[in-house]
C-alpha cells in the first residue's frame, strides 16, 4: 500500500513539473491549423506528434485512409497510432484524440490559431476539442512511463482524421484494419472535451436525410403556369412544426445525456436550398424570374436510444406519404445521407471503474455519468472494432465546443492528465487491479 502512495504522489510531481511543456505542447498543437473540412495539414500534425511521441520511446506509424471520404492527393487522411510496449506481458490502454477541428467562424476576440495563454486558459479553435485533451494525455502517458518503466502491457496514443465530419477517414479506417480489435486494445478513453470530473459513457444515435420536394419550372411572373417545388417544402416543414416537433418533445431517454435538452428526441434542419442558386455576394446581378422546381432540405434527427433506425425514418416517410396523398402535385425523393447507432458502455465495465476511482482520488469526488448529445469516435470502436470497453473522459467544458473563443483551462488539463495517470496505473502498474 506504501508503494502504491508513493507511486502516486511521484506521479502527480511527475505531472506537476510537466506544467510548461504541456502548455507548449497545447500551443503547437492548435498552431496546426487541421480545419475539416476540407482536412488541411494533416500530415504535418501526425509528423509532429510522431517525432514527439519517439522521442518518449513510442514506436509511431502513421497510416493513410486511401478512400475513405473526403481522402485526396490535395487533402490526404492522414492518421497516428503510437505504441510503447512495458517490461511484461499484460493489457493495451489507449488514448484516441482526433486531431481535426471545425473552422474557426466569426466573433473571435483572440486569434483562432494563435494558442494564447492568458489567465490560465489557452485559446484557440481546437483548445478544447480536443487538442487539449490530447496534450494532457499525452503527458499522462510519458510522466507515468517516467515514474514506471517497468509497467506490463502497452500504451497507445493515436491521433486522428474526420471525427467533425464523421471519423470514416480516421478512427473508422484503423478500426476496419483491425488497430480496436479487442484481442490488440482492452480499454480506450477518448479525451473528449465532457469536463474533468464526468466519465461519457456514450451518446445519442443519428440519422440525416435529404429530402427534396419536386415542382414545374415557368415564368414568375405567371406562377399559376408551373408548380413551386419551395410551396410543397413549406408544407412539410409546417407538418415537422405540427406534428413532429410536438412528438419528438414528448420522448425521453433514459440515458444520462447532457445538457438536459436532449434528453429527448431532436431534429434540426441542417439546411435548405430551393430554386435558383444563390448569387455570390461578390456580385450585383439580379435573379431571373423562375418559379423553383426543386427545393431540398437536409435533416439531422437525433434518437434515443429507444428509439431504432427503422421507426425514426418510418417516421419521416409517414408525413411525406400523407402530403403526397392530401396535396395536390406534391412530390418527394428522399436519400438517407448517413446513420451512427446509440452507443452506451456499462457502468461495471472496467475503464469506467478504473476511471471512477481515479476522479476519486485526483478531484476527492465521485463522477457524474453523461452520454453525449452528438457522436463521437466511440461509435466506431463500437460497432467496427466491437470493443465495448470505451469511454470519453477529457478537459474542457463542451458547451465551448466550435464556439468564438474557444479555450481549455490549464488546471483542467492538469487535472485529467493526473487522472488518465493513475487510470494507467491501475490498469498496467504492479498492483494492477484487471
Amino acid at each position: 500500500m506504501g508503494e502504491a502512495i508513493s507511486l502516486k504522489e511521484n506521479l502527480f510531481a511527475a505531472i506537476d513539473a510537466r506544467r510548461g511543456d504541456l502548455i507548449r505542447l497545447t500551443q503547437d498543437l492548435i498552431r496546426i491549423p487541421t480545419v475539416n473540412p476540407p482536412g488541411q495539414n494533416y500530415l504535418t500534425i501526425c509528423e509532429y506528434l510522431a517525432a514527439r511521441l519517439e522521442r518518449s520511446g513510442f514506436r509511431a506509424e502513421l497510416h493513410r485512409a486511401h478512400g475513405a471520404p473526403g481522402d485526396s492527393d490535395a487533402y490526404p487522411r492522414w492518421n497516428i497510432l503510437a505504441r510503447r510496449t512495458g517490461a511484461s506481458a499484460g493489457e493495451c490502454v489507449h488514448f484516441n484524440s482526433h486531431t481535426d477541428v471545425v473552422e474557426p467562424g466569426e466573433g473571435w476576440t483572440k486569434d483562432p490559431f494563435g494558442g494564447d495563454l492568458e489567465d490560465g486558459k489557452i485559446y484557440g479553435r481546437g483548445a478544447c476539442d480536443m487538442k487539449g485533451g490530447l496534450a494532457a494525455s499525452i503527458i499522462a502517458a510519458e510522466a507515468f512511463v517516467s515514474v514506471v518503466p517497468d509497467f506490463a502491457g502497452a500504451i497507445e496514443v493515436s491521433g486522428t482524421a474526420d471525427e467533425e465530419s464523421g471519423g470514416y477517414g480516421g478512427v473508422a479506417f484503423l478500426a476496419e484494419k483491425g488497430f480496436f480489435s479487442p484481442d490488440r486494445v482492452q480499454h480506450v478513453i477518448i479525451p473528449e472535451p465532457l469536463h474533468k470530473d464526468r466519465i461519457c459513457l456514450g451518446h445519442r444515435g443519428g440519422w440525416w436525410a435529404e429530402i427534396e420536394t419536386k415542382g414545374e419550372i415557368a415564368h414568375g411572373s405567371m406562377p399559376f403556369l408551373g408548380d413551386c417545388a419551395v410551396r410543397h417544402m413549406g408544407a412539410l416543414l409546417n407538418a415537422f412544426e405540427e406534428e413532429l416537433f410536438p412528438a419528438l418533445s414528448m420522448r425521453r431517454t433514459e440515458m444520462p445525456v447532457v445538457p438536459e435538452g436532449a434528453r429527448v428526441s431532436t431534429l434540426n434542419i441542417n439546411s435548405v436550398h430551393g430554386g435558383q442558386a444563390e448569387i455570390s455576394r461578390d456580385s450585383n446581378a439580379l435573379p431571373s424570374h423562375c418559379v423553383p422546381d426543386s427545393c431540398r432540405i437536409v435533416i439531422d434527427r437525433r434518437y434515443l436510444i429507444e428509439e431504432t433506425r427503422e421507426s425514426v425514418k418510418a417516421e419521416i416517410v409517414s408525413l411525406l406519404e400523407a402530403l403526397k396523398h392530401n396535396r395536390v402535385n406534391f412530390d418527394y425523393a428522399m436519400r438517407e445521407l448517413n446513420h451512427v447507432a446509440p452507443s452506451m458502455t456499462d457502468r461495471e465495465a472496467p475503464v469506467v471503474r478504473t476511471v471512477a476511482n481515479a476522479i476519486d482520488t485526483v478531484l476527492g469526488k465521485a463522477p457524474d455519468y453523461v452520454a453525449s448529445p452528438g457522436s463521437y469516435d466511440q461509435k466506431h470502436i463500437d460497432r467496427i472494432g466491437k470493443l465495448k470497453n470505451c469511454i470519453a473522459y477529457g478537459p474542457g467544458l463542451l458547451e465551448l465546443a466550435h464556439k468564438p473563443d474557444e479555450y481549455v483551462g490549464v488546471g483542467d488539463m492538469i487535472d485529467s492528465a493526473k487522472v488518465m495517470a493513475i487510470s494507467l496505473l491501475t490498469l498496467l502498474g504492479p498492483e494492477r487491479e484487471w
